[in-house]
């Protein structure tokens, strides 16, 4: 394949990943922007192998990567659940950041690189010092962010004392490292400074995100798909390549543009996120006694909450990560159609950042073939619970918190929720009366107008429907 082959084949590629954005979108283009974004992929791949840049000696070892490759993603594909996607989205983000450092190695030793100049040299050089930077803060910071994501690492945030100077000093030692490193004479003399500001770069990583709570993980995880996208654009500078440039910008500016709305969802700035958010490990015990709001707990059976969404006309359901848990979106979807063939109305609010990650719950109902029309953003729904008659809450805490309302002195005051306690009733369904990921008390709990549906939801779910159905 000619240069200019190339360079038509990547120009078409490019507009098919824009196309696969606009696509992503909306749930209803979402498969069909995929298909764009895989056949985009396959013409970028096979524009590369086959262009003027890869000799046929190097034909086998690039099968080869393509095999292991192609296996390790078909078999994610086929064993990883749908509850394992955050986890897996930072696994995949962390090995964007590993082949950017890989390639800025390579890059480096790589003495068959002629410069016509010094300029150009240096250039090369500072693609290179950037491009690894980069790319060590995304492996380190996605790596901690599959332990927090999977339980492996807790949520609660690790603040350092004198965290801001200790970053401010690492970050004046790479600048420091990065003049040496532009002013070595040799391979061998500027590897030390490179080493030195990578190792850097990794343990900066590793204190970012530690220093993230629980509660801003969603933030995390489409802060670290920006930071991949910028990776990989350092990457297409290293080896000019145009369309890695390209689709590096692409996905690194939907990254921050997400990570901007997702922290306007939560009311918090990217800058407090990033200087250390709130949250524990999820699922911790309630406050003392003393500390918990006014009331009492109202519990609730199967067979008394299927027979308040029989008589009712309107209902909202709210579904969280305790839905994704237990995999219950598919007897969320049978309730859902025996509600609706018998003439009530019932839609979804999702709030931002409900779930794990950017979508978390809509890809969950979209998998349970919950029709698109139903399935409404927060600000879409929120004016609506005046007027609905059961408002029901499956596995989520913090998103319909009336604290961040009523109370200025919560940890997330100000933070936009689901207004589900201004329905006529509202259920809320959790294994036990522990808090939120945020590690926050619920006042919702002990309402009125509240119900708690205590137990595994998926079970509960079962025992709603076949209520429904006698």
């Amino acid at each position: 394949m000619t240069s200019g082959l190339a360079t038509v084949a990547y120009i078409g590629a490019t507009i098919l990943f824009i196309l696969s954005l606009g696509g992503l979108s909306n749930p209803e283009t979402a498969r069909r922007g995929n298909l764009f974004g895989i056949v985009g992929m396959t013409i970028a791949v096979l524009a590369t192998v086959l262009g003027p840049r890869v000799t046929p000696a190097g034909y086998a070892w690039i099968v080869g990567a393509l095999v292991v490759g192609g296996s390790v993603g078909l078999f994610a594909a086929k064993k990883v659940q749908m509850t394992q996607m955050p986890e897996l989205v930072a696994a995949m983000h962390s090995l964007v950041g590993l082949a950017a450092c890989l390639v800025g190695f390579a890059s480096y030793v790589d003495t068959s690189t002629v410069f016509p100049t010094a300029a150009e040299k240096s250039i090369h050089e500072m693609e290179i010092y950037v491009g690894i930077l980069i790319g060590a803060v995304t492996f380190s910071g996605s790596v901690i962010a599959f332990g927090k994501l999977s339980g492996k690492i807790g949520g609660k945030p690790l603040l350092l004392p004198g965290r801001h100077w200790l970053n401010l000093a690492g970050l004046l030692i790479v600048v420091w490292f990065g003049r040496v490193f532009l002013n070595a004479h040799d391979i061998s003399s500027g590897m030390l400074p490179l080493l030195v500001m990578t190792v850097i770069a990794l343990l900066f990583g590793v204190h970012m995100v530690m220093a993230i709570g629980g509660a801003d993980m969603p933030v995390v995880v489409s802060m670290l798909n920006s930071y991949s996208g910028w990776a990989a654009a350092a990457t297409g500078f290293m080896l000019s390549n145009d369309l890695l440039i390209v689709v590096g910008a692409l996905v690194g500016s939907s990254g921050a543009i997400l990570s901007y709305i997702m922290c306007r969802a939560m009311n918090r700035n990217f800058i407090s996120v990033i200087a250390g958010g709130f949250g524990t490990g999820g699922g911790a015990p309630a406050a003392a006694a003393g500390a918990q709001p006014a009331g009492e707990v109202t519990p609730v059976s199967a067979a008394e909450t299927a027979e308040m969404l029989r008589e009712a006309k309107n209902v909202i359901i709210v579904p969280g990560y305790g839905m994704a848990v237990a995999q219950a979106q598919h007897t969320v979807f049978e309730i859902t159609r025996h509600l609706r063939e018998k003439g009530v109305n019932v839609r979804f609010g999702i709030h931002p950042v409900a779930g794990r990650m950017p979508g978390h719950m809509n890809v969950l109902l979209a998998e349970a073939k919950v029709p698109y029309d139903i399935v409404m953003e927060m600000d879409e729904i929120n004016e609506d619970f005046p007027a609905t008659d059961v408002s029901m809450v499956i596995g989520a805490n913090d998103i319909v918190n009336p604290a961040a309302q009523e109370d200025p002195t919560s940890p997330i005051a100000g933070m936009p929720v689901l207004e589900v306690w201004k329905a006529r009733t509202s259920i809320v369904m959790k294994r036990s009366m522990a808090s939120g990921y945020a590690g926050v008390d619920n006042p919702l709990f002990y309402k009125d107008n509240n119900r708690m549906l205590f137990g595994d939801a998926k079970k509960m779910l079962d025992e709603v429907l076949v209520a429904l159905k006698s």
